[in-house]
C-alpha cells in the first residue's frame, strides 16, 4: 500500500467567524428593558430584550462569535441572533476571522476583517468538497486604503480587510484554478473558512471543468461575460447599494482645497468679442433656444394639480417611443460587423444601440393608478409590475432625500440600461457611452418638460440593489443608470440653478 505524501506547510488552526460593533457604535441599556445603538449622534432602537441578553451584547465591543448563538438553540441565543441581525441590517457592524487561539478564538490571530457593503448581507461558508477547483474573480482587486490592504469587487457585497500579507500571496495563485486539496498542502494556506467567504462573495468561483480553459466564460451567466472590469467597477461603485463609501454632497474636501472659480479663468490672448454681434430679435428666437433657457429643475410638485394620464402619454410619446425599427442588413465587411436590429427613438444614443429602458414609480398622477410600470416604448404602453410596497415607498423617499423636496415626486422615472445591448458590440467604452446616452435621455426630458409647462428634476444618485430587489433583475443585466422626477410644478416654485 502507498505510503501518503506528506502535505507540505503547516496545517492552518480552526478559524473562527465573530461579529464586532464598528469603532463609532456602542450600545446602551435603559431602565425599561430596551436596547438602543448610539453613533454620530444618532440613537437607534432595537428593542426590548431580556437582562441577560443585553448583558450578553455587551461583548460585541470586542468579539462574539457567532457560533456561539448560531443556528439559536436556547431562548437567549434567539435575542442575540436579533440583536445582531438588526445592527448588521444598518451597517453597523464587521465580522472578524481569526484563528482559534487553542480554543479561545478571541485571542487567535485575526486573518481578515469583513466590511459589509450591503445592508442585507451575512456571513456564509458553503461547504467546498476538496475536488473543487476555484479561481480569483477578473473582477476582485486588492488596494492599499490608508494603511490598510483591502480586497474588493463590484460583485461582492462585502469588503475585506487581510491583516495577513500571507493571505495575500495565497490569492494570488488562484490566478489560475486550483483544486482545494492542493492548496491545503501549500504553505501560507489561508485555510477552507476563509476561502468559503470568498466564494460566498463571489471573489472566487467554482471552475466547472466542462466549460474549459476560458475562465471569462466559466464565471457567472452570459451577461457577465458582456462586462469589462473597469465598467462593473465603475457602475457598482458611482451608485447607491452595493458599496458602504460616502455618498453625495459631502464636500470632503472643503477644508484642504478652495472651489474651483464657477467661470474658467480667460486664457492669455487675443479676444473676439461676440458680444458686438447683433442679437436677433425676440420675435425670431427658435423655440428650441427658448426651451433651452427656460429648462431648470424643479423639486416642489402641485399635488392639488397632479399631472395627468394624458400629459404623462404625451410626454412619453415624444420623447422615449421606438420610432421605427429596421435590420441592417448590409453587413459584409469588418468595419459594418454582423447584423442588428436597430428601434430609434427621439433622441440620439451611441452606434443606435437605444439600451435606456424607462420604469415609472407612480405616486400621483390623475386617471393612472398609484403603482410601478415598466414603459414598452415599442408598443407604446405602461404595464404595471407588482413590487413590495416597502421597495415601492423607498423609491420615492429616496428621490425625496435626493433632491432636498418638501414632498414625494408625483413621477420618479428610472432609466435603466440592458447593458448587454452595448458591450456586445463596444469594448473598453461600453458603460462610457450609456452614460452618455443618460446625459442627452436627460436632455430631452428637460426640454420637453419645459415645453409642457411640467417640471422635472434630474437626481443624481440612485439605489441599484434597491432596484435589483425590486425587479428581480441581476445589477448587471440591467440597471439604473439615471433618475429623473415629473409632475406639474408648484406655483410657488422657482427656478433652481441646475
Amino acid at each position: 500500500m502507498r505510503t501518503p505524501a506528506k502535505r507540505s506547510g503547516r496545517q492552518p488552526l480552526p478559524a473562527t467567524l465573530s461579529a464586532r460593533l464598528n469603532g463609532h457604535v456602542t450600545l446602551e441599556a435603559r431602565a425599561n428593558g430596551n436596547l438602543v445603538a448610539r453613533f454620530d449622534g444618532i440613537s437607534l432602537a432595537l428593542g426590548k430584550f431580556s437582562t441577560a441578553a443585553v448583558e450578553r451584547s455587551q461583548e460585541l465591543r470586542t468579539s462574539l462569535p457567532l457560533a456561539s448563538f448560531t443556528p439559536p438553540r436556547r431562548a437567549i441565543d434567539k435575542e442575540i441572533d436579533l440583536i445582531v441581525r438588526r445592527l448588521a441590517a444598518r451597517g453597523l457592524l464587521e465580522f472578524h476571522l481569526a484563528q482559534s487561539g487553542r480554543g479561545q478564538a478571541q485571542n487567535g490571530k485575526t486573518l481578515l476583517v469583513i466590511e459589509p457593503q450591503a445592508a442585507d448581507y451575512w456571513p456564509r461558508m458553503p461547504k467546498l468538497r476538496d475536488t473543487e477547483s476555484l479561481a480569483l474573480s477578473r473582477f476582485a482587486y486588492m488596494r492599499r486604503r490608508a494603511d490598510d490592504l483591502v480586497l474588493e469587487s463590484p460583485r461582492a457585497r462585502a469588503l475585506f480587510k487581510i491583516c495577513d500579507p500571507k493571505i495575500a500571496t495565497a490569492l494570488a495563485t488562484l490566478s489560475t484554478p486550483q483544486q482545494i486539496e492542493q492548496l491545503r498542502g501549500t504553505a501560507g494556506f489561508p485555510g477552507v473558512e476563509l476561502l468559503a467567504l470568498l466564494v460566498d462573495c463571489q471573489i472566487l468561483f467554482q471552475v466547472d471543468a466542462a466549460r474549459g480553459d476560458n475562465l471569462r466564460m466559466a464565471e457567472g451567466d452570459d451577461n457577465l461575460v458582456l462586462w469589462d472590469f473597469h465598467d462593473l467597477l465603475f457602475h457598482a461603485r458611482s451608485t447607491e447599494g452595493r458599496h458602504a463609501n460616502p455618498l453625495g454632497g459631502a464636500y470632503m474636501y472643503a477644508a484642504a482645497i478652495a472651489p474651483l472659480p464657477a467661470v474658467r479663468p480667460s486664457w492669455p490672448g487675443e479676444k473676439i468679442d461676440l458680444l458686438k454681434l447683433s442679437a436677433p430679435p425676440a420675435d425670431k428666437i427658435s423655440p428650441a433656444a427658448t426651451l433651452l433657457r427656460e429648462r431648470h429643475s424643479t423639486r416642489n410638485f402641485d399635488d392639488r394639480r397632479p399631472i395627468t394620464l394624458a400629459e404623462l402619454s404625451y410626454f412619453l410619446d415624444s420623447t422615449a417611443r421606438v420610432q421605427a425599427t429596421f435590420t441592417n442588413t448590409t453587413s459584409g465587411s469588418a468595419d459594418e460587423g454582423p447584423a442588428l436590429t436597430y428601434a430609434p427613438r427621439p433622441y440620439p444614443s451611441g452606434g443606435g444601440s437605444y439600451e435606456l429602458e424607462l420604469y415609472l414609480a407612480v405616486d400621483k398622477c390623475e386617471g393612472l393608478p398609484r403603482g410601478f410600470y415598466h414603459y414598452d416604448a415599442g408598443s407604446h404602453a405602461l404595464v404595471a409590475l407588482r413590487v413590495h410596497p416597502q421597495e415601492f415607498e423607498a423609491m420615492l423617499r429616496g428621490a425625496q432625500f435626493a433632491m432636498d423636496a418638501p414632498g414625494l415626486p408625483q413621477v420618479l422615472m428610472t432609466m435603466t440600461a440592458r447593458f448587454g445591448r452595448v458591450s456586445w458590440k463596444y469594448t473598453s467604452i461600453a458603460y462610457s457611452l450609456i452614460l452618455k446616452d443618460v446625459g442627452v435621455l436627460m436632455q430631452t426630458l428637460y426640454l420637453m418638460a419645459a415645453g409642457m409647462g411640467l417640471g422635472g428634476c434630474a437626481i443624481g444618485s440612485t439605489n441599484i440593489d434597491l432596484f435589483a430587489k425590486t425587479t428581480g433583475i441581476e445589477f448587471h443585466v440591467e440597471g439604473p443608470v439615471g433618475v429623473f422626477a415629473l409632475g406639474r410644478p408648484a406655483s410657488s416654485n422657482t427656478s433652481d440653478s441646475d
